[in-house]
């Protein structure tokens, strides 16, 4: 007759079983002022040791040689280190263990003390042997992200990047719900393609209770915004006995008073033909602070999307950004075009399609060659972009010609002729 317990797993074994079956429970230890013990002055000490520091565990090293890194929190008291081996009763009254020395029989003996005195016990040569795993971890915004996927620390890394750059750049939403501070911002979201709106833009978006969108914004970043956010085109705040400028300046107070997270979003920069220095004005009359996220504005960005430097050696040493949306003869110009035909450089002009064509009068009559270079962006960055080509001489005909409409960026100058046609 066989013995039944001839081939029953030992007490070991079942133990070791158990905890292969069952998940590892995640806690998130506080060891500021606790007896924290690490063994071994190597790599591993110097990767885990900073957040251990950062902890505020009281920390003692037990190695009889360290990394320059390690002796280096030694020699200023970041750690307290006893230059020796591994002794029986070094654990003792430990809150946590991390075994990380280069001898296996040294690391098996304290792994033995740490479970004989109930210290939660991290082994760096044997996982399966300690009793506590160290995640893969990182921070964003006062957030700890630590992932564990049991014996694929590269996996766990993976995921854990993964979380943290969509909490540093917004894609993965998660609104504070305590302690929760309303802020007004003014965000430049960039030139129209939504990748293109900055980390901290597109972050502050996700937290907002209210978005004041214009539509030279990038729209798409609206559709993923959660239902209770309150989107409001800013063309269609109603007026009344205001202006549409002062319009949305007070729908700006109004939500911040009233203690919402208000984000102006805004196309290209805020303070680039955005009016973004009206609307701050406005919040700092009602004693409301605001933060200006910079945007990447279109006057750049646009021409560089279909293939136009603003800038190229040898051909032009500078450029000069200006806003066409009045007539060089209207008595509202600011702009001083004698001056700017006289340039070598590259002119830009924004919101311009309009008055072009008198523009280009302008420009040659003030000296500039009828044969210059010209190109005309329209909708840049976005799925609807497209460029067409012309010269002063020809571009108000061409524009009507190819039924060229705003948004469009020009560019004027001999950097037009450079780089691929597209």
């Amino acid at each position: 007759m066989a013995d039944p317990g001839k081939h029953a797993p030992s007490p070991a074994h079942q133990q070791q079983d158990a905890r292969e079956e069952h998940p590892a429970y995640p806690v998130g230890l506080r060891l500021a002022g606790r007896r924290v013990v690490v063994l071994g002055g190597g790599q591993v000490a110097q990767r885990r040791l900073p957040a251990l520091i950062a902890a505020g565990a009281d920390i003692t090293l037990i190695s009889p040689s360290a990394t320059p890194s390690v002796e280096a929190m030694a020699e200023t008291g970041e750690i307290t280190w006893i230059r020796r081996r591994y002794q029986d009763g070094d654990i003792a009254d430990a809150w946590y263990a991390l075994v990380a020395t280069s001898d296996p029989v040294a690391n098996e003996t304290a792994s033995v003390e740490a479970e004989r005195t109930k210290t939660w016990c991290v082994r760096s040569d044997d996982a399966e042997a300690a009793t506590a795993w160290t995640p893969a971890t990182g921070r964003s915004e006062g957030v700890t992200v630590a992932v564990l996927t049991g014996r694929d620390p590269r996996r766990s890394a993976a995921v854990r990047d993964a979380i943290v750059e969509g909490l540093r750049d917004g894609s993965l939403a998660a609104p504070h719900s305590r302690d929760r501070t309303p802020f007004v911002a003014l965000v430049g979201g960039g030139p129209g393609d939504p990748d293109l709106i900055t980390v901290r833009g597109r972050r502050l978006l996700a937290e907002a209770d209210v978005v004041i969108a214009d539509r030279l914004g990038p729209r798409d970043l609206l559709d993923e915004l959660p239902p209770h956010v309150e989107v409001i085109d800013a063309a269609k705040i109603p007026y009344g006995r205001f202006m549409a400028q002062e319009a949305i300046n007070n729908a700006l107070v109004e939500h911040a008073k009233a203690g919402r997270s208000v984000v102006r979003l805004k196309g290209g920069d805020p303070f680039v033909f955005g009016r973004g220095m009206e609307e701050a004005q406005a919040l700092a009359e009602a004693g409301i602070a605001c933060t200006v996220v910079p945007g990447i504005s279109s006057s750049i960005s646009v021409p560089g999307a279909a293939g136009i430097p603003v800038t190229h050696r040898g051909v032009a040493h500078e450029f000069t950004v200006v806003s066409g949306h009045v007539a060089p003869d209207d008595p509202r110009s600011l702009v001083d075009w004698e001056s700017l035909a006289k340039l070598t450089g590259t002119l830009v002009i924004l919101m311009g399609v309009d008055k072009i064509g008198a523009i280009a009068e302008a420009l040659v009559a003030h000296g500039k060659a009828p044969d210059t270079p010209l190109a005309l962006v329209q909708e840049g960055t976005t799925a609807a972009q497209r460029r067409v080509d012309a010269t002063l001489a020809t571009v108000a005909e061409t524009v009507r010609a190819q039924d060229v409409r705003p948004p469009a960026v020009i560019v004027v100058g001999d950097v037009v002729a450079e780089g691929p046609h597209k």
